[in-house]
Parts: structure tokens; sequence; C-alpha cells
């Protein structure tokens, strides 16, 4: 069970019943969490086991997500204080303390001149504005005075403004797709964000195709058809063994070192659009600190070179499956 990210969460064995045998079984993965589980009365021969699930309420507010503002940033106060602390002591220590020394004084300096902002997931699109909004109300406004008072003026009133939101938007949106263009080149993740904000997403699951080829679209035979993929998936037993990668000794790297000029250079080109890899260190702070960063960087890379070890975070990778249409 562990191997598959499984919790039993009946331990011990129900007396009377079965024979101290641990036969009731409640398993979750590891993710959920189960309060409150015991075993209360009997119903025949059978023992009840009464527990509590705890899940998240689809219908919860969605809570406010901080981001980094990178605009108001100060990234001279912020170059000035990681070129203030003395590095030399990183000399002695190992890449794995140097790497995480030099991280934790990133991450200082970014809390201390970078601020947040709060951003809030709407199904509003990315063109609609404040000054559309301020056009909607009056218009409902103009909408409101037409209907107690009836009168010519109001209703001329009331066309003018629906006119001016309609032509509002429609110049808002144009220049959004223009500036979206002009950008694809160089920032092509807004490009395809808003892309994908126009297309109309499907809530429902479509066709799904079983081991037999065989097609299920009934709604009764899509969730059979889920639940058991899901139990072969999870309790599944590979016996395939990935047997090590043999290293030809001609293409072992044996000398070579970096310099702070070349190491620099490839900072300073990074793209400051891509996401955050695991270790925290936006791409962005990475392009704008280069030259301060660059000569402790340039040490770590080096005795990592020389030693064939390399920090831990350098190992992990954000993996995000994306399956094909139908499997």
């Amino acid at each position: 069970m562990n191997t598959n990210s499984l919790q039993q969460h009946v331990n011990e064995p129900i007396p009377w019943v079965r024979r101290n045998n641990i036969l009731d079984l409640v398993m979750t993965t590891t993710d959920l969490s189960i309060n409150g589980l015991e075993v209360t009365d009997k119903i025949g021969d059978q023992q009840m086991i009464d527990f509590s699930l705890e899940v998240q309420d689809p219908n919860t507010k969605t809570q406010h997500k901080q981001v980094l503002d990178h605009k108001r940033a100060k990234f001279e106060l912020m170059k000035e204080e990681l070129g203030s602390h003395n590095y030399e002591v990183l000399m002695s220590k190992k890449k794995q303390e140097c790497y995480m020394i030099l991280k934790d004084k990133i991450a200082t300096a970014t809390e201390h001149h970078i601020p947040r902002k709060r951003i809030r997931p709407t199904n509003t699109p990315s063109s609609f504005s404040q000054e559309i909004k301020r056009l909607i109300n009056a218009r409902q406004h103009s909408y409101r005075r037409l209907k107690r008072y009836q009168t010519e003026p109001h209703r001329q009133e009331h066309i003018h403004a629906c006119r001016v939101v309609k032509r509002t938007i429609k110049s808002t949106k144009r220049n959004k797709e223009i500036a979206v263009a002009a950008q694809a080149k160089t920032n092509p993740k807004s490009f395809y964000k808003y892309v994908n904000d126009r297309r109309l997403k499907r809530d429902t699951i479509g066709p799904l195709i079983d081991s037999e080829g065989s097609t299920q679209i009934t709604t009764k035979a899509k969730p059979k058809f889920l639940i058991h993929n899901l139990l072969l998936c999870s309790l599944r037993k590979t016996t395939e063994i990935l047997q090590p990668h043999a290293l030809n000794p001609q293409e072992i790297l044996s000398d070579g070192v970096f310099t702070v000029e070349e190491v620099e250079e490839q900072l300073s080109i990074l793209n400051p659009y891509k996401s955050t890899g695991p270790d925290g260190l936006g791409l962005r702070i990475l392009k704008e600190t280069a030259k301060v960063i660059s000569e402790r960087l340039t040490n770590i890379f080096n005795r990592s070179l020389e030693t064939g070890i390399v920090p831990d975070d350098w190992k992990r990778e954000n993996v995000t499956p994306i399956f094909p249409k139908g499997e």
C-alpha cells in the first residue's frame, strides 16, 4: 500500500467478529484526511466503523493569491543588498550549503524590495477595464431613469450610453489583441493564454476509449470505466527494472571551467516570462541580478563540475502529465 500511496486507517483487529483479523479496510490516498475513526454498535453480526472525511467545499470563495509585482520592484536596491554580503565564507562550505545560503539571501532580498499584489481568478475577460466598468454602471443608471420617467430625453440618453459601452468594448478588445500580437514572439504565454480564454471550455468528460478499443459514451459507463482504470493504475505492479546507463569513459567531461562572463551572459538572456522551477527562484530576479550573483553561481558550477555532485534543487523538476485525447 505504501508503494501505491495508499493508507490503511484500521490498524487493530475488530474483536468477536473477525477472529482478530484486520478485514475491515478503510483505505484512502495519503492526501485525504480521516478523523474520528471508531468501532460502534453492531448491525446483525457485523460491527460498524464510524469516521469523518474532510473534503474542501467546492462552493467556498476563492482566496486571493499573492504574486510578486515586478513592475514596482526596486532591483537597484536589491542588487546593492546582495552585493553587500560577504561571500568569502562560502568557499569553506559544501556545495549544498553554499547554494542554500545564496538562495536564502536572494529570497530575503526579494521580500525586502519586491512588493506583492493580490490577484483573484475571475471569469471576466482580460480586456475588461475600469473604464468599461464605469460605463456599464452609467448605462444601468440611465436604464433605471428611463424605466422611471419614460420620457424621450431619457430614452435617447440610454441609447447613447449603450452605444458608448459597445464602442468602448470593441476598441479596448482591439487594442488588447494588437498588444498581444506584438508580444507574441517575446511573450508567447500571454498569446496562448488569451487564445485559451477565448476558447469555449467543455465542462463534461468526453468519450473514453477502453483497453479493447471501444468507446464509452454513456453516463453510467464513464464512472465505472474511470474507477476501474484508477484501481488498475494504483494497484498495478510492474516487473520492469530500469537498468542504470553505462557511462563511456570517453564521454565523461574531465576538464572545463565556467567563467563569470559566460554565466552572466546566460543569466542575462533568460526569458523572464517562464515559470518558476522547484527552487522558487524567478527567472526575472535571476536576470536582473545577473551581475551580482554570477560570480557566486560560477563558484558553485565549477565545484559541482570538479566533484560531480550538484545541489538537490537541480535534480528536481516540475512534471505535468498531458494525456492524449480519448485516453
